[in-house]
């Protein structure tokens, strides 16, 4: 290689590092967000800023977020204030209220029949959802309540305050701080290559039926474990195929095992057991422990030598 060519080639290279951070870069970004009207909290990574805010910190995690730059998932002008910038950068960006949480509509303040409203929400300021929209009730004079549909920071222009902590290399890491962006859990983890056995299509001449054979490939797989706060999450349920699949598309795995982790021993697993078997064959299938261990009483059962008849069995 030339000297020129070496010249160029540095420059080159220099060029793309000055680029720094940009669309699918992986960063840990915190950030403390406030309306710039009233000065008013809106969402922070500081734990410290939350309690002199009042918000009960025991409730939530404090952290940097994880977030994938250009998949939207911070305000636009933030992200573009972001690109180009370097890990240990810092900057503050006002939000107009159109790329935030939208300007106010007088046409979303809508009256509607109180009997709408549950009982426990009819009173200002009550969160209420009907008909599939979220709003808050401003008044309630007889039958009728005022329910405002707009977002509570509808109007609000917001400023942004935040650092570029870091960059996420970790496909791992990676995978968990897209999950948390969705879940306030933390979950287990891995990366495995498996050998799976799969049907492919073997060629064959055009007037023939299309053949298959059994081959074995590799695999990478992540491995989640899943917990039991997400397991009957509502969101996790009906989500977790589009959420997965994006996991999926962002750090190139070729699919995904959610394990779910069931922890029962001794009598507890075993007393658990019975008590579905005997709500099924008595109708009720109510029946609490106290229950069960009263009808073991009453029938002059004893618990122990049931254990040992398992076990020899």
């Amino acid at each position: 290689m030339s000297d020129q060519q070496e010249a160029e080639a540095a420059d080159e290279s220099a060029s793309e590092e000055s680029e720094g951070l940009q669309a699918g870069d992986f960063i840990k970004l915190a950030y403390t967000a406030r309306t710039v009207e009233g000065g008013d909290l809106v969402d922070t990574t500081d734990e410290e800023v939350a309690e002199e805010e009042g918000v009960d910190t025991d409730e939530q995690e404090f952290a940097p977020r994880t977030l994938v730059l250009g998949d939207g998932h911070i305000f636009e002008p933030v992200e573009e204030d972001i690109y180009g910038k370097e890990v240990g950068d810092t900057g503050t960006v006002v939000v107009p209220a159109a790329d935030a949480f939208g300007e106010y509509d007088e046409s979303e303040v809508r009256t509607v029949s109180a009997d709408k409203i549950p009982e426990d929400d009819r009173y200002p300021g009550g969160h209420v959802d009907i008909d599939g929209e979220h709003g808050h009730v401003e008044t309630i004079i007889g039958g009728r309540a005022r329910v405002d549909f707009n977002h509570m920071l509808a109007g609000e222009d917001i400023e942004y305050k935040y650092e570029i902590v870091g960059e996420v290399e970790d496909r791992v890491e990676k995978a968990q701080g897209l999950l948390s962006m969705y879940f306030d859990a933390e979950l287990d983890m891995h990366i495995e290559t498996d050998e799976v056995e799969e049907e492919v299509q073997v060629e064959s001449d055009e007037d023939e039926e299309p053949e298959t054979e059994t081959e074995t490939v590799e695999k990478e797989t992540l491995y989640i474990e899943q917990s039991p706060q997400l397991q009957f999450n509502q969101q996790w349920m009906m989500g977790k195929q589009q959420i997965l699949q994006q996991i999926m598309d962002q750090i190139d795995v070729d699919r995904v095992i959610v394990q779910e982790i069931i922890d029962g021993s001794g009598m507890g697993g075993m007393m658990g057991g019975m008590g579905g078997m005997m709500g099924g064959a008595g109708g009720a299938g109510g029946e609490d422990l106290g229950d069960i261990e009263d009808a073991l009483e009453d029938a002059d059962v004893d618990a122990d030598e049931i254990v040992e008849e398992l076990d020899e069995e």
